[in-house]
C-alpha cells in the first residue's frame, strides 16, 4: 500500500484522476505521448493522490506513455489499468514499476449481464479469476486496486463475496464502479453503506467509487458514496470520459470544500487554485470544449448578468457566490453587461474604465445603454467607451 494512503484518517478523501485513461476514451480526445506527460505534470501540481496514466497492455504507445509518466512524474501514486489476465498484469507492472509509488489497477465485470453476455462464464469462475489475478498483482506490487466492473448492476450478495475474496487476496483498494451511469444517488449511497456492513474485512481496504454520467448523476452518486463511507473518488478533469463522461473532479472537490460540514468534515488535499489552469489545458489538448455554464470552471461560473444579481453582488459578494473565484484559479468574478443588467453594474463598469457620467445624466445614459444592449448579445468595454464618449460630447442619448 502506498505510504500516502492512511486507513486511520477516516475523513480524508483520496482523488484518483483518470483523465488520461477513461477521459481519453472520449471519442476524439486522443492525446499524444508528450501531451499526456504535460497533463500528468499539471495533475501533480493540482496535487491529485493517484494518476491513472493509461492502459499499458492496450497498445505500445500507451505502454510507453504510462512508463514515461511513471518515470518522470513525482508526488502522486501512478497506476495503470489492466484486465484480470496475467499478460495485462505483467505489462502494467513493467510500465509502472519505475514509479516511486506504483499501483496495479485490475478489473473484471461482476454483473450477471456481463458474466453471461461478455464472458459466458459462471459467477464462481469470475470469482476465481478475480482472486487469482489480484494475488498475482499483489505478488508484484504492495498497492493493488480491484474494480468490480458494473458493480451498480451486480447482485449484492455476490458482490460482497467478491470484495471479501479480493481483499483476502491482497487488494488494498476496492472500487465500486457505476460503469453505465445506471444508479440513483440514494441507491448508490446505500450500496456503499451495505458493503461496509456486509463485507467482514472491508476495514482492510479503501472503498473507491467510479461513477459515469449517463443519467447526469455522476457527481451526485460519487458524493453519495462519500457520505456512506467511500474514501476514494475516481474522476476526470471537466468530467470527460466514455459516452456522457465521468464525475467531474472539480465538482467533487469543491462540493466537499464548500459543504465540508455537511460531509462531516471530509476533505481532500487538492490544490484547488490550479483547477482553472488544468481545465483549460485539458480542453486545449483534447479539443473538447466545455459548456459556458459548466460548474466551477465554465466561462459563466462566476459571471452575473441579471441586474438584481449584479446589484446584490456589488453590495456583498456572498449574496450570489458560494465560493470565491480565486479558490479555483480565476482572478475575479465578472459582471457582463447585457439587456438584463442594471444601473449598479453599469456604474461599476464606468468606474472600472475610468469614465465619468454625471449622476444627473445617468438616467438618460442608462436608457442609451439599454437600447444598445437590446440589439447585441454582449456589451463589451469598447461599446461602453463609445457610448460614454458620444454622450459626453453631445450630452444626449444616442
Amino acid at each position: 500500500m502506498s505510504e500516502e494512503i492512511n486507513l486511520e484518517d477516516d475523513k480524508r478523501v483520496y482523488i484518483f484522476d483518470t483523465t488520461l485513461r477513461d477521459g481519453e476514451q472520449s471519442p476524439g480526445a486522443a492525446l499524444k505521448k508528450h501531451e499526456k506527460l504535460q497533463i500528468a505534470k499539471q495533475l501533480a501540481k493540482l496535487n491529485v493522490d493517484i494518476i491513472e496514466a493509461g492502459f499499458p497492455f492496450s497498445s505500445p504507445g500507451d505502454f510507453e506513455s504510462v512508463h514515461q509518466i511513471a518515470a518522470e512524474v513525482e508526488g502522486p501514486v501512478i497506476t495503470g489499468l489492466c484486465r484480470t489476465t496475467p499478460q495485462d498484469i505483467e505489462a502494467t507492472w513493467d510500465a509502472i514499476k519505475i514509479a516511486k509509488k506504483p499501483r496495479i489497477h485490475t478489473f473484471i465485470a461482476t454483473s450477471d449481464i456481463h458474466i453471461a453476455a461478455k464472458f459466458k462464464k459462471t459467477r464462481e469462475e469470475i470469482l476465481n479469476i478475480a482472486t487469482d489475478m489480484v494475488a498475482l498483482a499483489a505478488s508484484k506490487c504492495k498497492d493493488v486496486e480491484f474494480s468490480a466492473e458494473d458493480a451498480g448492476r451486480t447482485d449484492r450478495f455476490y458482490l460482497y463475496k467478491v470484495i471479501e475474496a479480493v481483499i483476502d487476496a491482497g487488494a488494498t483498494t476496492v472500487n465500486i464502479p457505476d460503469t453505465v451511469g445506471y444508479t440513483i444517488p440514494e441507491e448508490f449511497g446505500r450500496l456503499i453503506r451495505d458493503i461496509k456492513l456486509h463485507v467482514p474485512n472491508i476495514d482492510k481496504a479503501i472503498i473507491s467509487v467510479h461513477c459515469h454520467n449517463d443519467l447526469g448523476m455522476a457527481t451526485a452518486n460519487s458524493l453519495a458514496g462519500v457520505m456512506n463511507g467511500a474514501r476514494q473518488v475516481e474522476c476526470t478533469i471537466n468530467g470527460i470520459g466514455e459516452r456522457a463522461g465521468n464525475a467531474a473532479m472539480e465538482e467533487i472537490v469543491m462540493s466537499l470544500h464548500v459543504r465540508k460540514a455537511y460531509f462531516d468534515g471530509c476533505y481532500t488535499q487538492i490544490n484547488t487554485p490550479e483547477f482553472f489552469k488544468t481545465s483549460q489545458m485539458v480542453t486545449e489538448l483534447t479539443g473538447m470544449p466545455i459548456q459556458p455554464n459548466k460548474a466551477i470552471v465554465g466561462r459563466n461560473a462566476f459571471a452575473h448578468e441579471s441586474g438584481i444579481h449584479q446589484d446584490g453582488f456589488l453590495k456583498g459578494q456572498e449574496t450570489y457566490e458560494i465560493m470565491r473565484p480565486q479558490m479555483v484559479g480565476l482572478e475575479k468574478s465578472s459582471l457582463p453587461l447585457g439587456p438584463r443588467s442594471g444601473k449598479a453594474a453599469l456604474k461599476a463598469k464606468l468606474q472600472e474604465l475610468q469614465l465619468v457620467i454625471p449622476e444627473e445624466a445617468m438616467v438618460d445614459f442608462f436608457e442609451a445603454f439599454k437600447r444598445v444592449a437590446d440589439e447585441k448579445k454582449f456589451i463589451n468595454d469598447e461599446d461602453i467607451q463609445h457610448l460614454a464618449i458620444t454622450f459626453q460630447k453631445t450630452g444626449q442619448p444616442l
